[in-house]
C-alpha cells in the first residue's frame, strides 16, 4: 500500500527545526503513542532534521503512514542536498537507529522528490501502537487537527519541554534505579538463603552417605556371621531326615523338615542381603565372556523344572531365533532371570509362564511373561523398594524377602542395562531385562 502523506516540513533554519520536533511529538500523540515513545520519536526527528538543515540546502521532513505485513507504521522522512560543507554526521544517523524501529540512509532521494544527484535522504520508522489504525477517515482527521493545531515555533518553549521530558525521564530512571537497589537486595537474601540450603543439603547428604556405608557394613558383617550358625543347621537337619542317628518318628521328621525350610529361607535372605551389600560396596566383579541364548536357556531350563507344576503352569522358553553370542556376565543374567521365572511361576495359578528373548541393533532384551496375578499400577515403583512386599493372599502364602527385585535391578544396572516392567493387576506381568550388545560399565556409560 502506498504511503499516507500526513504532512510537510521545509526545513530551511533552527526555527524550522524546532517546529519539526514539535509536530513529531503531536503526531505521535495524535496516533496513540505512550509518552516515553512520543519522546523517542521527537529527539530522533529533530537530531536528523537540524543535522540536514547546517549539512545543506532544501531540506525537508515529510511524515507518512505506511502499510506492512498487516500493520501499519509511522514513517518520517528527511531529505537536503549537500554542498560542499561535507557528509551528514553520524551521530544523529545512530541516534535515529537506537531510537526508532527501523532506519535507513539512501543518496539520491529526497522527499517529495524524485531522484537527485548527490540528495541524501534518512528514512525513520515506528511501529503504531497496535490499538491505532489509520484509515482513509482517521487520516483525514489527522489533518484536519494538524492544520487546526499548528504550533508556534518557539524556542523558548520547546528547550523549557524538552527540559520536563528530561526532568520526567530522570525521575522514571531513578524510579527504576530504586527498583533495581530493591531486586539486588532481595536477590542477595535469596541468594544467602540458597548458599545455607545448599550446605545444609550438603552436610545431610554426607551423613547419609556415611549411614549408608554403615548400613552395607552392617548387612556384610551380618550376612558373613549368619551364614556359618545356618550351614550347620542345615547340615544338622540333612543328617537327621537321612536317618544318620536312628529313625525318627513321623512327627520328628516333619519337625525336622520344617527346620530345614526355616534355614534355607533364611539363608537365601542371607545371600540376597550379602549380594546387596556386595553390590553397593562396590565388590561385585563383572566376568565377562560370549553369552549363548540357548545355552543360557537350556540351563535355566533343568535348573527351574523342579518348581514347575505342569499340571498348573507350563514354563516355555523361546530364544527367538538369535544365535549370535553376545558380551556380558552369564552368571548374572541368569540370577536375575531365575528370580524373575520364581516370581512368576509363585503368582501365577494357572496359565504359563514365557521366556523370550529379542534383540535390535544395539541391545538384547530378556522378557518374562505370565498370566498371574499382576500388578496394579501404584505398585509397580513398590515392588523395587527393599523389603517391601504387595498385600496379597498369594503372597502370603509364597513368603518372600522383598529382596529379589531390588537385587534384580542393581544387577541390572551392574550389567549396563535396565529392568523394565509392564502389568496390569489381574491380567499378568511381563519384567524385562535389556542389556546393551557390547558391555560398558555403569560409569562410563554417563557423559
Amino acid at each position: 500500500m502506498s504511503p499516507q502523506r500526513l504532512l510537510n516540513i521545509s526545513l530551511d533554519s533552527e526555527q524550522d527545526v524546532v517546529l519539526v520536533r514539535q509536530r513529531a511529538r503531536q503526531i505521535s500523540q495524535l496516533l496513540g503513542f505512550s509518552q516515553q515513545d512520543q519522546v523517542r520519536i521527537a529527539t530522533a526527528v529533530s537530531e536528523v532534521a537540524r543535522a540536514a538543515c547546517q549539512l545543506g540546502f532544501g531540506a525537508r521532513a515529510a511524515f507518512c503512514i505506511c502499510t506492512a505485513s498487516g500493520r501499519q507504521l509511522l514513517e518520517v522522512a528527511i531529505g537536503a542536498r549537500p554542498d560542499a560543507r561535507g557528509a551528514l554526521p553520524e551521530d544523529a544517523v545512530v541516534t535515529a537507529y537506537r531510537l526508532m524501529d527501523d532506519c535507513e540512509v539512501e543518496q539520491g532521494s529526497e522527499p517529495g522528490a524524485g531522484a537527485e544527484q548527490g540528495a541524501v535522504l534518512v528514512t525513520m520508522r515506528k511501529w503504531l501502537p497496535s490499538q491505532s489504525w489509520v484509515g482513509p477517515a482517521r487520516l483525514a482527521e489527522l489533518s484536519n487537527q494538524l492544520a487546526k493545531d499548528s504550533p508556534a515555533a518557539n524556542t523558548y518553549l520547546e528547550v523549557h519541554q524538552q527540559n520536563r521530558e528530561l526532568a520526567s525521564a530522570l525521575a522514571e530512571l531513578r524510579e527504576r534505579q530504586d527498583d533495581l537497589v530493591a531486586l539486588t537486595r532481595e536477590l542477595e537474601d535469596t541468594n544467602r538463603g540458597i548458599v545455607a540450603l545448599y550446605a545444609e543439603i550438603e552436610d545431610k547428604a554426607e551423613r547419609l552417605r556415611k549411614a549408608d556405608e554403615m548400613k552395607s557394613r552392617f548387612l556384610s558383617n551380618t550376612s558373613h556371621e549368619l551364614r556359618t550358625p545356618l550351614s550347620s543347621i542345615r547340615a544338622l537337619a540333612k543328617l537327621l531326615l537321612d536317618r544318620m542317628d536312628g529313625d525318627l518318628t513321623h512327627e520328628q521328621e516333619r519337625q525336622v523338615r520344617f527346620i530345614d525350610a526355616a534355614a534355607t529361607d533364611l539363608s537365601e535372605l542371607v545371600n540376597d542381603l550379602l549380594d546387596l551389600a556386595k553390590i553397593e560396596a562396590g565388590k561385585v566383579d563383572v566376568l565377562l565372556g560370549p553369552v549363548v541364548i540357548e545355552n543360557l536357556f537350556r540351563a535355566l531350563k533343568g535348573m527351574l523344572r523342579p518348581l514347575v507344576d505342569d499340571a498348573r503352569v507350563e514354563l516355555v522358553f523361546d530364544a527367538g531365533g538369535i544365535e549370535t553370542p553376545f558380551e556380558s556376565d552369564e552368571g548374572k543374567i541368569s540370577q536375575v532371570l531365575r528370580n524373575f521365572i520364581s516370581n512368576a511361576l509363585k503368582f501365577t495359578e494357572q496359565g504359563s509362564v514365557t521366556v523370550s528373548a529379542a534383540q535390535d541393533s544395539e541391545s538384547i532384551s530378556f522378557s518374562v511373561a505370565d498370566t498371574g496375578i499382576g500388578i496394579s499400577p501404584d505398585n509397580l515403583q513398590l515392588i523395587f523398594e527393599e523389603f517391601s512386599q504387595i498385600e496379597h493372599p498369594l503372597q502370603r502364602r509364597s513368603k518372600g524377602t522383598g529382596l529379589g527385585l531390588p537385587l534384580c535391578r542393581k544387577l541390572a544396572e551392574l550389567l549396563g542395562g535396565r529392568i523394565e516392567v509392564s502389568s496390569l493387576s489381574g491380567a499378568g506381568s511381563t519384567f524385562s531385562l535389556v542389556l546393551p550388545r557390547s558391555f560398558m560399565p555403569p560409569a562410563a556409560a554417563q557423559p
